[in-house]
């Protein structure tokens, strides 16, 4: 896969009644995926996860959810900035019947994925389960929500996570890497889905712009500087990632999903020795007054 093929733009990646479907096969590697579900009241669509674990995350909107004889009621959210949500896990082999419900009228719903071998069992997790982080400090400031990272859920391969940047400020910074399995990091395939909100006056909420990098090493090189818009997926194969950069007057909101050989649940990564030393800045600065957007928070703040 070329470096311009890492960008994978809004609407390019349809398939059956999947707005994005991203497969470990579509992207080149061997565990993460990400497939999305945009849906008009009312509308009733049957998925199934086949060799995947999944996890249902609405975006904006309110689902019911049926697997085998269970259903499962979302609650979801207005939008991804707003607020946390309630969640599904899906295990591999699993057919589910997804219906909006409430009154949206355009419902958004993420299936973050990962081939997975152990089969689990469906388990709802409601949004007091997400724990919410400050990282960073300053312009580096953000808010990150861990849906099936260092939490109570149970997965076998799958990690997923959104992180809420504030115009003005960098996230996924410094930029880092995990594609080698060492005492500091785990190999992570990982996938960035972003959504940009603006708030220009008469401005479509929806429209905005971001800007999203990564590069290689010299023994694997990779170069990617990307104008990110609402719906734009970035796959991070290898190599270092980050900045995330969102303009003032808009903010960026990303979903994270990753997965790799291990089936640890943990989370490494090494940054970039050029940009390591910005860390040691953070203490002298306070977190952005800004965020959490999401409301309180119910983890410990981070410096990661």
């Amino acid at each position: 896969m070329s470096d311009a093929e890492l960008l994978v733009q809004a609407g390019s990646a349809p398939n059956g009644p999947f707005a994005l479907e991203i497969t470990p096969e579509r992207a080149g590697w061997a565990y993460s995926g990400l497939k999305i579900l945009e849906m008009s009241a009312g509308a009733a669509v049957t998925i199934s996860t086949q060799s995947d674990e999944a996890i249902a995350l609405p975006m904006a909107g309110s689902f019911e959810i049926t697997v085998g004889e269970q259903t499962f009621h979302l609650h979801g959210r207005p939008d991804e900035f707003s607020a946390l949500t309630d969640y599904l896990y899906l295990p591999r082999g699993a057919t589910a019947e997804v219906r909006t419900s409430g009154d949206h009228a355009r419902s958004r719903l993420a299936l973050p994925t990962a081939r997975a071998e152990a089969t689990l069992s469906a388990s709802y997790h409601g949004a007091d389960e997400v724990r919410l982080e400050l990282r960073g400090s300053g312009m580096a400031s953000r808010e990150v929500r861990n849906y099936a990272l260092g939490n109570a859920v149970t997965t076998d391969r799958l990690l997923a996570v959104e992180v809420i940047t504030p115009g003005g400020n960098w996230s996924s910074y410094p930029p880092h890497k995990h594609d080698e399995h060492t005492e500091d990091e785990r190999v992570l395939e990982e996938i960035y889905h972003f959504r940009i909100r603006s708030h220009a006056p008469g401005a479509d909420p929806a429209s905005g712009v971001g800007y999203h990098r990564q590069h290689g090493t010299a023994e694997r090189p990779m170069e990617l500087l990307a104008e990110v818009r609402n719906g734009d997926t970035v796959l991070v194969p290898h190599g270092y990632h980050g900045p995330c950069m969102v303009p003032p007057g808009y903010d960026m909101y990303y979903l994270n999903v990753m997965a790799g050989p291990e089936r640890d649940g943990v989370w490494k990564m090494t940054d970039d020795p050029h940009y390591a030393w910005v860390r040691e800045t953070w203490p002298e600065q306070d977190v952005d007054p800004r965020l959490p957007l999401a409301g309180g928070t119910n983890g410990e703040e981070a410096q990661e």
